[in-house]
C-alpha cells in the first residue's frame, strides 16, 4: 500500500469522520468481503491500530459461515493484524433464526438483518472491544455516515432536538445500508466509524484494487446472510416451519385455491400464488390464525397509514406530537412523504401512527418503517 494513497486517504478520512480523533485503537467486523475488508485496509492505512473480528454465526457457505471466516483471516495475515473469531451461532440462533421463524409463523414478513445488528452484530463486537482493553471503537464496512452534529447542517430542520451523534444515508444512493441500521442503540453509535460513508460502490472495487486485496474481486454477497446460506428464503422457511394446507380467498369471500403455508407469501406477494383470476391478484391479509391467504387487485392493496411500534430514536429525541418525515417502509423501496403521530396502544406502550400522503401499496406487517429527514436516519420502527 503505497504512501500516495496513505496520505490521500488519511486527508479525506480525518475530514470526514468526526470519532476518528477520538481513539486510535480499533475493531473491525470482518465478514471475509471486499467492504469489510477496504474499511481495515483505510483504518489501518490510517495509523489506526486494527483489530480484525468475525462473529461466526452459522456453519457451512456464506460470508457469515465458514467460508467468511476463510477469507476474513486470510486478509487479515495479508494485512499483518490480529483476527479473532466470536462464536456466535446460539445466540443467534435465539435472536435471529426463531424469531425470523416465529415472525413467518405468526403471519408477518420479518426482518432478519435489523434483528442481527441490533442483537446480534453490534453488540458482540462493541462487548469484545469494551473487554479487551483500550478498544472502545468500532467499524464496519456499511454504506452509511456517523457524524456529529455539530458538522452537520441542520439549520433546515430546526423542529427536532438531535442527539449528538447523527446517522445519516450512506453518499452511494444505491447502496445505501442505513435503513438496516435504524435499530443501533446510542451506545453502539457513539463509538461507531463506518470508513465507507463516503464511497460509492465502484470506488471500493477500486481502492481495494490499488490497494491490493485479496477481495477486491471477490463477488457482491447477498445482503441476507440466511439467503446465502440457504439459497433462498423459501429454503430457509421450509427448513424450519412444517407445511400446513389451507385456503386462499378473494377479500370477496371466495375461495380460489389452496396453499402449503402462510409463511411462504408476503403482503403484495403477486407471483406463486397459482390461481386463476381475470386480474392480477396480490396478498391483501394473512390470517395466521386460521391459516388463510386473502388476495385482492391492486386497488385494493393500496393504504394510506400504518402503526409503527418499537421505535428507536437514533438521530433525535422523542417527538411529542406530529411530524413531517419522509418514510421508507420497504428496503428497496423510495422514501415518501408521511405525518408521524404518537398515539397510546392497548398494550401502554407509545406507539406511532404514520399517514401518507400519498397511498402506499404492500405496507407490510413485520417490515421496518425508517424515518428520515433528508439524508438524516431519525429513528425507526416496526409495522404493525
Amino acid at each position: 500500500m503505497t504512501k500516495t494513497i496513505r496520505e490521500k486517504e488519511s486527508k479525506e478520512f480525518s475530514s470526514n469522520n468526526t470519532n476518528f480523533q477520538l481513539s486510535k485503537k480499533i475493531v473491525v467486523g470482518l465478514s471475509g468481503g471486499v467492504d469489510s475488508s477496504l474499511a481495515a485496509a483505510i483504518l489501518l492505512e490510517n495509523g489506526w491500530e486494527v483489530e480484525g473480528l468475525t462473529l461466526w454465526l452459522m456453519k457451512g457457505k456464506g460470508a457469515c459461515c465458514s467460508e467468511g471466516l476463510v477469507d476474513a483471516a486470510g486478509l487479515c495475515e495479508d494485512l499483518g493484524i490480529n483476527h479473532h473469531i466470536i462464536d456466535s451461532r446460539n445466540l443467534f440462533s435465539s435472536k435471529v433464526i426463531e424469531k425470523t421463524t416465529e415472525g413467518y409463523e405468526s403471519g408477518i414478513t420479518p426482518l432478519p438483518c435489523s434483528m442481527c445488528n441490533k442483537n446480534v452484530k453490534f453488540e458482540e463486537m462493541l462487548n469484545w472491544a469494551k473487554n479487551h482493553g483500550e478498544y472502545t471503537r468500532i467499524a464496519t464496512g456499511h454504506y452509511a455516515r456517523v457524524k456529529n452534529k455539530n458538522n452537520i447542517d441542520l439549520e433546515k430542520f430546526k423542529n427536532f432536538k438531535y442527539k449528538e451523534i447523527i446517522l445519516l444515508r450512506g453518499k452511494d444512493t444505491n447502496k445505501d445500508q442505513s435503513y438496516f441500521l435504524y435499530s443501533l442503540s446510542s451506545d453502539v453509535l457513539s463509538r461507531l466509524i463506518l470508513p465507507l460513508g463516503d464511497l460509492k460502490k465502484e470506488e471500493t472495487r477500486e481502492k481495494a484494487n490499488k490497494l491490493g486485496l485479496r477481495t477486491a474481486q471477490k463477488p457482491e454477497s447477498q445482503d441476507l446472510c440466511l439467503v446465502e446460506h440457504y439459497g433462498s428464503m423459501n429454503n430457509f422457511i421450509n427448513s424450519h416451519i412444517p407445511s400446513k394446507e389451507g385456503e386462499i380467498k378473494h377479500i370477496n369471500g371466495q375461495t380460489l385455491g389452496l396453499h402449503d403455508g402462510i409463511q411462504h407469501f408476503t403482503i403484495g406477494q403477486r407471483k406463486g400464488l397459482g390461481i386463476a383470476w381475470p386480474e392480477p391478484l396480490y396478498v391483501k391479509k394473512l390470517d395466521p390464525q386460521n391459516n388463510i391467504v386473502f388476495v385482492a387487485s391492486m386497488n385494493d392493496l393500496m393504504g394510506t397509514q400504518a402503526i409503527i411500534k418499537e421505535i428507536n430514536w437514533v438521530s433525535i429525541e422523542e417527538p411529542t406530537k406530529a411530524i413531517e418525515v419522509e418514510a421508507q417502509i420497504r428496503y428497496r423501496s423510495k422514501p415518501v412523504q408521511a405525518l408521524l403521530s404518537p398515539i397510546q396502544s392497548n398494550e401502554d406502550k407509545k406507539c406511532f401512527k404514520l399517514i401518507f400522503k400519498d397511498s402506499q401499496s404492500s405496507i407490510t406487517p413485520g417490515q421496518a418503517a425508517v424515518l428520515y429527514k433528508g439524508e438524516v436516519l431519525l429513528g425507526g420502527g416496526l409495522i404493525c
